[in-house]
């Protein structure tokens, strides 16, 4: 799948209703919370706007992802902002670094690409990364919103430097996401790029089943930035 590609330079954009700043001081806050260092990782960083975050706010972190093109808008950013950020190409089932972490973080969906029989591969290779005391937060979209909300809807914005339409299909364990972006050009002329995604349904339960698995213990699971409401996004933060 040619996943971000062409999303990965408007990705920030594209989400730019997130409200990145309080969800930012949520993983802030959830990290002094848990007692974490200050030396981490951004798992699945995207255009890496919570790496630079956690580095203003005196975090020592480097940004992963999968896709080059997201690392590439990454660090560019980093370095318009004069920030130490460092990014680094890979995959949450495959991590590996060349020394400990205190912490690791994997916002906005990351663990949603990651298929259910790989998912406590995902949450061992995170663990074999921190040190002791570690502190691992992450979030997924819930079964709710990938079944209810997303799944057999499409959805679209008219801009005019891009414009987009997203369709979704179901599928037995999550959906398929298939989306169209018309990008301009510096002459005015728009070019067509075509991505396929896939995300996958995790319950809550199954997650905290495999945290188990891993040996994360102190699982505490919240709402999105931290409110009781699960329905659409599921937090967990876990300690090594």
């Amino acid at each position: 799948m040619n996943s971000y590609s062409a999303l990965g330079n408007w990705f920030e954009y594209l989400n730019r209703d997130c409200d990145y700043p309080a969800w930012s001081q949520y993983l802030i806050e959830r990290l002094a919370l848990f007692g974490a260092g200050r030396r981490g990782v951004d798992i699945g960083c995207g255009n890496g706007y919570f790496t630079r975050a956690l580095c203003r706010a005196g975090y020592e972190v480097a940004g992963i992802d999968i896709s080059p093109q997201m690392l590439n808008v990454a660090t560019a950013a980093a370095r318009r902002e004069g920030l130490p950020c460092e990014f680094l190409l890979g995959d949450i089932t495959k991590l590996k670094l060349t020394g400990k972490a205190d912490f690791a973080v994997a916002v906005n969906d990351c663990l949603n690409y990651v298929p259910p029989s790989k998912l406590k591969t995902a949450f061992a290779r995170v663990y074999a990364c921190l040190n002791r005391g570690g502190v691992f937060h992450f979030d997924i979209s819930s079964e709710y919103k990938l079944r209810r909300v997303i799944a057999d809807n499409m959805f679209g914005e008219d801009g005019e430097d891009i414009s987009y339409m997203w369709f979704n299909t179901p599928e037995p364990d999550g959906v398929t996401m298939e989306l169209t972006f018309f990008v301009r050009g510096a002459d005015g002329r728009y070019d067509r790029f075509d991505e396929t995604h896939r995300q996958y349904a995790h319950s809550e339960e199954a997650v905290s089943s495999a945290l188990a698995a891993a040996g994360f213990a102190r699982v505490c699971v919240q709402g999105h930035l931290g409110t009781d409401d699960k329905t659409q996004r599921i937090n967990f933060t876990c300690v090594k």
